[in-house]
């Protein structure tokens, strides 16, 4: 039960928020969620590890 891969999951959860925000709420509403989102994504990136280090994110090809 470990292994769940969290980050699917959480990214499968924003994009229902997003679209839901999208459909009722407008554009404006949409992008007001969307940047919100992002600007709380990078402050639990900095509390969590205590830099901003977001090369982790990006898909590595070997």
């Amino acid at each position: 039960m470990n292994n769940i891969q969290w980050m699917p999951i959480i990214g499968m959860a924003v994009g229902i928020v997003l679209g839901l925000v999208g459909a009722f709420g407008g554009l404006g509403a949409f992008l007001l969620v969307l940047v919100l989102g992002a600007v709380g994504f990078l402050i639990g990136r900095i509390a969590e590890t205590g830099e901003i280090d977001l090369s982790g994110l990006s898909v590595r090809r070997k």
